[in-house]
């Protein structure tokens, strides 16, 4: 099957001294999210209901060319899901998450979807190689939140300094449904578990 290309606008990046955007937010009072388990209370800055912060984003098109993509560019007057993984190449983000996103990807946009994108805290090389490893093409789009501006502005970061493995501070997994910049639905997991935040979980709200 032949890729296709990803449905928004973007920038090449043209050199490494190019200017890049600087996105710019307030951080208000936590806020507590609900899982669909209702033993499990989460907190976050970000809510259902709630326009996502400004962020640029970046990631290496099919041509092998570096481009950013910002916030509005995914998610204007488009639905799109927003996923996020603790790290690239880690066993449950490799196995589970990112490729059931591929999996499911013609069936969410058959329910209106019209981009669906990865986010971790990972640089846009890592990502670049990532899916490479993994075969996949371009109906899921990895994004790389580099310097976790994006997860620190949702509040959403997951310290993993601790971990042996050094992680350092990466993102909580989630997956969200966003209208026209709002989020309608968060499935936000706890730490980098993994119960909420699957494609057939997406798929089976877009289907209720």
């Amino acid at each position: 099957m032949a890729a296709t290309t990803p449905s928004f606008t973007f920038s090449g990046i043209s050199s490494a001294t190019q200017r890049h955007r600087t996105s710019s937010f307030s951080l208000r009072p936590l806020t507590t999210v609900r899982s669909r388990y209702p033993s499990i209370k989460i907190k976050a800055t970000i809510a259902v209901g709630d326009k996502l912060p400004e962020a640029t984003l970046s990631y290496f098109d099919s041509d092998g060319e570096l481009q950013t993509a910002t916030i509005s560019d995914l998610t204007k007057s488009k639905k799109t899901i927003l996923f996020a993984v603790p790290g690239a190449f880690t066993p449950t983000c490799s196995q589970k998450h990112l490729p059931g996103f591929v999996e499911k990807s013609a069936e969410l946009k058959a329910k209106g979807v019209n981009t669906i994108a990865c986010i971790a805290v990972n640089d846009a090389f890592v990502m670049k190689a990532w899916k490479a490893d993994l075969k996949i093409g371009d109906d899921v789009v990895l994004l790389s939140d580099g310097n976790g501006e994006f997860t620190k502005a949702i509040g959403c970061e997951l310290d993993l300094r601790d971990n042996p493995v050094g992680l350092g501070v990466r993102s909580r997994r989630y997956a969200m449904l966003v209208e026209d910049g709002v989020v309608r639905v968060l499935n936000l997991e706890e730490g980098g578990a993994f119960t909420s935040s699957s494609a057939q979980d997406m798929l089976d709200i877009l289907s209720s």
